[in-house]
């Protein structure tokens, strides 16, 4: 059984966010960039159903800069097979990312497509059900549980009234929580292996996918800045302020 994952190149999450000061997007300039959490979560899944017995292939994907080379040398450092990147300077959004991943399962013919549920930078929470959508898969999203056995995958979802469980037939697509697992540490000769696995380099256009963004950003902001909050000393004081100072009640 072939996995496909997607893995995204994004600003580190220790990193303290800026934006550009023409307004136009986020500063990357010289900022740490590593591998969208919940992207390592959904390899560390492969791996962890390879190690089963249930997977015999693994193959990590990406799209964008050459620098995403670096986050699929992680991929392969903790487990993946091999690795594709899709190549552009082009601003990628969802609906692009998805029809890349399309015409790459097209390509591969994989058995289960697994991502993060989002990426901690645009917080999108798209490509996964847009995918599913343009193959026409069942799909989970928000899994913390995955099963597969018999041609099929039992995903237990995180959902806003607690958990549910759902039977896919495969292939199927899967999108990971926080909870599913807690990624492994890449140990120094695994990183060293991954310099020998083979990585290919592809173009949207060998994929036959326009990437050309469709929706334009017209400025970026930070937030409000707010005053430090203070303590009070009891319950009572607190009504007060919120009462006669916040205004709130």
């Amino acid at each position: 059984m072939k996995v496909l994952v997607s893995v995204k190149r994004v600003v580190d999450y220790n990193v303290k966010v800026r934006v550009k000061a023409d307004g136009t997007g986020v500063e990357t300039a010289n900022v740490k960039m590593s591998m969208n959490p919940f992207d390592e979560i959904a390899i560390e899944e492969a791996v962890r159903l390879k190690e089963a017995g249930v997977v015999t292939e693994i193959v990590a994907v990406s799209a964008g800069l050459l620098a995403c080379q670096e986050t699929l040398r992680t991929a392969l450092a903790i487990g993946a097979d091999r690795a594709i990147l899709v190549e552009t300077d082009v601003e990628l959004q969802p609906l692009a990312v998805a029809k890349l991943l399309k015409a790459l399962c097209d390509k591969e013919s994989p058995q289960i497509v697994i991502l993060g549920k989002q990426a901690i930078d645009d917080d999108a929470n798209q490509t996964g059900q847009m995918l599913a959508a343009l193959l026409k898969w069942p799909q989970a999203t928000f899994a913390s549980k995955v099963k597969v056995e018999n041609g099929k995958a039992t995903v237990t979802r995180e959902v806003d009234g607690g958990l549910e469980t759902i039977a896919l037939k495969l292939p199927a697509i899967i999108t990971t929580d926080l909870r599913l697992n807690e990624p492994r540490y890449v140990t120094l000769p695994n990183i060293m292996k991954a310099k020998k696995k083979a990585l290919e380099n592809l173009k949207p256009d060998a994929l036959g996918v326009d990437v050309k963004p469709r929706l334009q950003v017209l400025k970026v902001v930070e937030p409000a800045k707010r005053k430090a909050g203070i303590k009070v000393p009891d319950a009572k004081t607190l009504v007060e302020k919120l009462r006669n100072e916040a205004k709130v009640i």
